[in-house]
């Protein structure tokens, strides 16, 4: 197993080279000046000059490259234009909310998807699965923006039951209550999502419970919910798995719309800000963040398989 870890963790260190590079040459490739660009058009010259000055654009490309590569590795992704700070403590004061709206939001896509996928493939063709194939088409068809302002509408303006918009951090008040804030988000996103889940659910559970074993476990004797869950369900669950690694992935970084609809100070409301104001640095540093957490996921996600099928640890 520990050579298994590691040799996947070396896997990624291409990669992540290789997105480093592309996220730096990204700003070499706008059109015109990048000061100029950052700045808008009613900047003076010495201002711009001033800009590529701090930002070492007056350099060779070459140069650039190689100082912005120590830079990562020591932690610094440069310093955002709009707000005069490191970009890296930007991106960390709205992680907590894109965070903890992931892990909400994946748990929702967990118990809706992985839950009507079972169901429907353990009772292929009656009214239960057309129910959830119904909804699963449903979930997939509903724009998340429409979807979020109907809970809203629901939840919090008629039954006052939970708040409408905003986020108050957990972290630094200490009170878990505070997730209130993120229920209707995270609902929004779950259900959205939940119908890839319940699909690659019922398709892939489908084929494992005509496998011979299955038939096996079933002359056994054993009951219903070892066969599907112990037997059935892991069998079926590499799939399943690497579904959820990249929805929980872009559940954190690009759950834009519903960040955006419910006030959430996070990682997609920052990018879309980030954009409209021209900081550059800060879109550098965010792709190359968003970036890696992808790389993170995919190596988190491959330990799982591992752990689901030991065969994979020797392949």
């Amino acid at each position: 197993m520990t050579v298994f870890v590691v040799r996947r963790f070396l896997a990624m260190i291409p990669s992540a080279f290789l997105v480093l590079t592309v996220s730096f040459f990204l700003i070499h490739l706008i059109p015109g000046d990048p000061a100029a660009v950052m700045l808008g058009p009613n900047a003076t010259p010495d201002q711009i000059k001033a800009l590529r000055q701090s930002l070492g654009l007056d350099q060779p490309v070459g140069w650039q490259y190689v100082k912005y590569v120590n830079r990562v590795l020591c932690g610094d992704l440069g310093l955002s234009i709009y707000f005069q700070e490191p970009v890296l403590t930007v991106v960390l004061a709205h992680a907590e909310a894109s965070l903890l709206l992931g892990s909400l939001g994946i748990l929702v896509v967990i118990g809706l998807g992985i839950s009507a996928g079972v169901i429907s493939a353990v009772r292929p063709y009656t009214w239960w699965d057309r129910g959830f194939l119904f909804a699963a088409l449903l979930g997939a068809s509903i724009p998340s923006f429409w979807l979020g302002l109907m809970l809203m509408l629901l939840f919090a303006s008629h039954l006052k039951w939970l708040p409408t918009s905003g986020f108050a951090s957990v972290f630094k008040t200490g009170g878990l209550l505070n997730l209130r804030y993120l229920v209707l988000p995270a609902l929004t996103l779950g259900f959205v999502n939940s119908a890839l889940v319940a699909r690659v659910t019922r398709s892939t559970m489908l084929d494992v419970l005509r496998q011979p074993y299955i038939d096996v476990a079933w002359a056994k004797g054993l009951s219903g919910s070892v066969v599907v869950l112990k037997h059935a369900l892991r069998n079926a669950a590499i799939p399943i798995v690497t579904v959820l690694g990249f929805i929980f992935a872009g559940l954190v970084a690009t759950a834009v719309v519903t960040e955006n609809v419910f006030a959430i100070p996070g990682i997609g409301r920052l990018t879309v800000q980030s954009v409209l104001r021209r900081d550059y640095p800060m879109i550098q540093g965010i792709m190359l963040l968003v970036a890696l957490l992808y790389l993170l996921i995919n190596f988190l996600t491959d330990l799982i398989y591992a752990v689901l099928d030991p065969r994979i640890r020797v392949s």
